[in-house]
This record gives structure tokens, sequence and C-alpha cells, in this order.
């Protein structure tokens, strides 16, 4: 088969990371276009990767008979929109975290998703396609460590990165859903059930300006699951460190640690200040690996005809329950996951 061509849109800066290794580190891919609303970068990151068409318009883009497939990682608010027009124009379709930023959005893209069965839709959970994750994962499935008890779930960016952080609080939905849905996924995953209740806390520690959104810059919840499992996701937009993620899941034979202390490589610096090891400088160089072996399983599926394991489903029941949280948060309560709107359904 030849190879299947890739048209991407958006290059902030996960998008020039997806945008990369579509070009250069996916075995049978060929980033064929590109699409951006800023000309001038656009026109640069095309003639950089060799791509041979660009488009400010997305669905001009989409219109494009020679792409196979459209890679999304637009603004979060436009995840839906795009989904849909890309599966409308016959494209399978790779999306960024989240479905959506309104759990009304998630609903549609599901409807858009099912309208299309014969194409590929696959969401970028990234940290299931992370080495370590998926290590993990297979022991707990292999009965390694017994019944689940407890899985914690660390996420701390960088304070060197507020900045552009900042710039994007006003349309993240929050800390839950932009931060937290990957701790909240990994959950789901490992335990294999949904939660039942939970309750969220938090506040602004370092900036006072998330309060004006009604977030926190450093938020965390305690959940319980349908099984009885427990969980406690903590996620950190200050840390003087660096990037840092952890997750332990403990078990009733044993327990699972993953990243206990986030580091770039094996080396440890020793000098007049003590011994230490340094840290990931920021997300991307965390989930390098695994943004690539997401995008290499989304070809895969496409060339093999089936569908992947992460599903529209899981987008839409990861944004519920960051909004549940974000509203346990909001009104210092702990809630049901569902809503009694939901749960009517």
């Amino acid at each position: 088969m030849e190879k299947i061509k890739i048209g991407s849109v958006g290059i902030g800066r996960l998008g020039y990371e997806h945008a990369c290794n579509i070009a250069t580190k996916v075995p049978g891919a060929q980033l064929a276009a590109l699409c951006a609303t800023k000309e001038e970068k656009l026109k640069r990151v095309a003639a950089e990767l060799g791509v041979p068409d660009t488009y400010t318009d997305f669905e001009e883009m989409c219109r494009n008979p020679d792409l196979d497939a459209i890679c999304i990682v637009s603004p979060s608010a436009l995840h839906t929109k795009h989904i849909a027009l890309a599966l409308q124009h016959g494209k399978h379709v790779f999306c960024d975290k989240p479905l959506g930023t309104t759990v009304e959005q998630c609903k549609e893209a599901e409807k858009a998703v099912e309208a299309h069965p014969d194409k590929i839709f696959m969401l970028g959970f990234m940290r299931r396609y992370d080495i370590s994750y998926r290590k993990a994962k297979e022991k707990i499935d292999r009965g390694d460590i017994g019944r689940i008890i407890l899985v914690r779930s660390y996420t701390q960016e960088p304070i060197a990165t507020i900045e552009s952080a900042l710039e994007f609080a006003p349309h993240s939905g929050g800390q839950f859903l932009d931060m937290c849905v990957h701790d909240i996924d990994t959950c789901r995953w490992f335990i294999n059930s949904e939660p039942q209740n939970m309750w969220g806390i938090g506040g602004c520690f370092e900036f006072e300006q998330y309060r004006q959104w009604n977030d926190g810059d450093n938020v965390c919840c305690m959940l319980q699951f349908e099984d009885e499992t427990m969980a406690f996701f903590f996620a950190g937009r200050a840390a003087a460190h660096g990037c840092n993620v952890e997750t332990e899941i403990i078990g009733t034979r044993g327990t699972l640690r993953i990243g206990s202390v986030g580091t770039d490589s094996l080396l440890e610096v020793l000098n007049e200040h003590g011994v230490c090891r340094e840290c990931y400088p920021d997300f991307m160089s965390r989930w390098h690996d695994a943004y690539i072996a997401e995008m290499i399983e989304f070809v895969q599926c496409i060339r093999e005809n089936r569908k992947p394991e992460v599903s529209v489903y899981d987008g839409t029941a990861v944004s519920e329950i960051a909004y549940r949280c974000k509203e346990s948060f909001e009104t210092g309560k702990m809630l049901a996951a569902k809503s009694e709107q939901n749960s009517l359904r």
C-alpha cells in the first residue's frame, strides 16, 4: 500500500510536534498538507518539513482528494467542528484531546463518528502509548498486583511555561479538563470501571489570575469508582523543578510506580549543591516517544482497517468526569460522578 497521506491542522507547540513526527518518524505516513491561520509561520514550517500543500481554510484542506486522513491539533473549541468536517469529506481522523470543551460538543462528536463507521477515529490520549504505562497496564491485566486499591496520579507543569498556560487558560475549559483528562483516562484504563463519587478541591497558590476563570492553578480530586477502587489525582501549574508526571497503582498483591521523579535521563549531577537529577523541561519532552507511538498506531489502524483502543466514547466519558470535578471544586461539595440529567439519558 502507498503511504497514508495526512493533512494536519494547527502548528502550535503540540501541532508542530505532531507535524514533525508525521513527516519524519511515522513509517508509512506522509505529511501531505498543513493548515494554520498564521500564513507566515505556515509557509516556514511547510518549507522546513517539505509539505507540498498549505491551507488557511480547514474545510478546503479536507476537500483535497489526495488526503487519506486528518490530524486535528487546532484550538480545543474547534475540535468537534473539525472532526465532523473531516469525516464528512471522507477522511480518517486523529484528534488531540479534549474531544470538545463541553459535554454537548462531545455528544456531537459521537454522532459524527457514528455516522461514518467505515472511517477510523482516534483520540490522542498518548499516555496509553507510553512504554511505562503500557507495561503497567500489562501487569495489572495479568493480575501481578492483585486487585487495585488506589491509583494516585500527579501532573505538574513547569512554572517556566506559565505565560503560555495563562494565555490559553480562558479557553481551556479549566484545569480539570485541560490537565486532568490524562489522569482521568489512565485511571479508567487501569481500573476498568467508572467513577461513582468525587470531591474536587484546589486554589490559587501562585497565580491569582485563575480566580477570574473560576479555576485554580493547583487542583486535585478524590474519586471512588463503582467497584470501590479509590483514585486521587493532582494537577499543578507552578512546579519549580520542571515537568513532572508520576503515577502509582497500589494493589492487594503489589504496587507499581511510574516516574516517581520525572527525569530526562539516568544522569546524576554531583557538585557543590549536592546530588541531583535533571527533570523534563516540558510535557513535549516527557511524551515525545508516546506521541510518535500513538500516531504509528493511528496509521496502522487505517492500513489494517481496525478500530483503535481509544474511542470517541472515552473522550466523552473523560470530559463528563472532568466537568463534574470542576463542579465539585466550584461548589465545595462531594458529587456523584453522573449528574441527574446525565443519569436520565
